[in-house]
């Protein structure tokens, strides 16, 4: 590994973090903005770990899920510019749970809940490297510390910033040296690679709650309105340009509540559009319908307003409807109910103007003013919206966020807000 060549491509702060990790006791954390040069920095460090981590143990490697340990560690390793002096030296097999780094055998370990400690429980590890920390279940990261009994083991990870009260903050960040802790905060001026177009594009893309904590770096509660960003004058359209692609259509399943669904179409200005909508509240009406009536009516939604689009979205929980519809000759998909990227999505998209609603959409129009963040449930360290008047919103991040593989490399460019 030449250090001299990475020196001229890292900055001081990479440099110092990856020196002192190595020092470090027990624990070495990167934290910060995304895009700051965190991950590079932490996986040379990692990489050096590697070489010098005693025979004896094991090595993991933690992310939330396989896939996202796949995205966002082993594929770095395998095609950055930056590790090319590894040609070679990592080897994986797309939905394996072992690579072969630098000779040595890595565990790649999911832990989306708290079972996942079962996974490591019994384990000798004599090295671990976590990514995003915060997105790890408490009990996993304390069972994993309990498991690095060889002497010289090390735990190396990286996160963005979450709720001021969040468990890795008050019980290891801010107890620092006496819990064994190292730490480094970065900032996008803490990665010489990024231009300024770049840094222009992410100021642009995250806003509100997640502009503080993964621009800013901060530590902050999630509170008031969550899409903030929201202008009925410019989000609100009377007419929608023709739709080149239907990209969905979505569904939040209610029987007290309401059920509201609605279908979402590329425009031929590249934008995505909310067309159409359809609500049906049994408190208004005053009688609730059963699965068959619902899919009867839901299909008769998409034929009057444009046919079925590739993909039909559905409320996960609502498994008794996606069973009625599958029986009616309707395939559905169950929606990504990862709550808070999933709003990060559509946020984003209203941010960067690619995202409308169409003025015949009033329902939902009505809910994005009033969408807030649960403060109280922020005070115990969990990002939650409060549970009203959301139907439509729902609706609409399971529309968006479960198919933005499908429409993410189809958009226009984003609209980056000139400064003041």
């Amino acid at each position: 590994m030449n250090l001299d060549a990475l020196g001229r491509v890292l900055s001081p702060k990479q440099l110092r973090s990856i020196v002192g990790a190595l020092a470090t006791p027990q624990i070495a954390l990167w934290a910060g903005a995304v895009s700051s040069g965190k991950t590079i920095a932490s996986l040379l460090a990692f990489l050096i770990a590697v070489i010098r981590a005693p025979d004896h143990g094991l090595i993991v490697i933690v992310g939330r899920t396989l896939q996202t340990i796949e995205r966002n560690i082993i594929d770095p390793l395998q095609s950055s510019t930056l590790f090319g002096f590894l040609a070679g030296q990592i080897h994986h097999t797309k939905g394996s749970t072992t690579a072969v780094i630098l000779g040595r055998t890595v565990h790649l370990v999911g832990a989306s809940d708290a079972k996942a400690e079962g996974r490591i429980r019994g384990a000798t590890i004599a090295l671990a490297y976590v990514d995003e920390a915060t997105l790890v279940p408490q009990g996993f990261w304390m069972m994993l510390l309990s498991r690095l009994r060889v002497p010289g083991a090390k735990l190396l990870a990286t996160t963005n910033p979450d709720g001021p009260a969040h468990w890795l903050r008050t019980d290891f960040l801010l107890r620092g040296a006496s819990v064994g802790v190292r730490s480094w905060h970065f900032t996008l001026r803490d990665n010489p690679s990024l231009e300024q177009s770049y840094i222009d594009l992410l100021m642009a893309q995250y806003v509100g709650l997640w502009r503080r904590r993964f621009i800013e770096g901060e530590w902050c509660l999630a509170a008031g309105a969550i899409y903030d960003m929201w202008d009925p004058a410019q989000h609100v359209v009377r007419e929608v340009p023709p739709i080149t692609r239907w990209i969905s259509a979505a569904a939040d399943y209610g029987t007290t509540n309401p059920f509201h669904a609605g279908r979402l179409g590329l425009g031929a200005d590249q934008r995505l559009y909310l067309t159409h909508e359809w609500r049906y509240d049994s408190k208004r009406e005053y009688r609730q319908l059963t699965d068959v009536e619902y899919s009867a009516r839901f299909r008769d939604f998409l034929d009057r307003t444009g046919g079925r689009p590739p993909y039909t979205v559905i409320d996960p929980s609502a498994a008794s409807f996606r069973t009625q519809l599958h029986e009616d000759g309707l395939t559905s998909t169950s929606g990504d109910n990862e709550v808070v990227p999933g709003i990060m999505t559509v946020a984003s998209l209203l941010a960067t103007d690619r995202l409308k609603i169409a003025g015949s959409c009033p329902e939902i129009a009505n809910e994005f003013p009033g969408y807030s963040w649960d403060e109280d449930k922020a005070e115990q360290g969990d990002d939650v919206p409060v549970k009203v008047a959301d139907h439509g919103l729902d609706m609409i991040r399971y529309g968006i966020h479960t198919t933005r593989a499908i429409w993410r490399h189809q958009l226009r460019a984003p609209v980056i807000p000139q400064a003041a």
